[in-house]
C-alpha cells in the first residue's frame, strides 16, 4: 500500500523515497508511542504534498480512510472475475448457437 503515498510524492515534486522512509519512521514512532501508552489502534500517517514530509492526517483534517483503499482493491479483484466469467458464459452461448 506503499504506492500510493510514492506516487503522491511523485506527482507534488517531491522524492518518492525519501518520502517514503519518512512516512515509515513516523508510523514505526507513533506505534511505538503508542503501545507505551498501551493503545493497540493502529498508527495514522500522511503524507503532506507541500513539503514531502510525514504528517499525521487527523491532525490536518484529512479524513480519507485506508481502510476504504483497500476494499477498492480487494473489489477490483473480485469486478475482473465476474468479468471474466460473464466472458465464459457469453462464449459458451455463442458456441451452442454454432451447433
Amino acid at each position: 500500500m506503499m504506492i500510493i503515498p510514492k506516487v503522491l510524492a511523485e506527482n507534488s515534486g517531491h522524492d518518492a523515497q525519501d518520502a517514503v522512509i519518512a512516512l515509515k519512521d513516523e508510523f514505526y514512532a507513533q506505534k511505538q508511542q503508542k503501545a507505551k501508552a498501551g493503545d493497540e489502534s493502529e498508527p495514522t500517517v500522511g503524507i503532506d504534498i507541500d513539503t514531502g514530509k510525514a504528517i499525521n492526517p487527523i491532525d490536518t483534517g484529512v479524513y480519507d480512510n485506508y481502510r476504504v483503499k483497500r476494499q477498492l482493491i480487494h473489489s477490483t479483484a473480485i469486478i475482473a472475475t465476474q468479468l471474466l466469467l460473464v466472458d465464459e458464459v457469453m462464449r459458451a452461448g455463442k458456441q451452442m448457437g454454432k451447433r
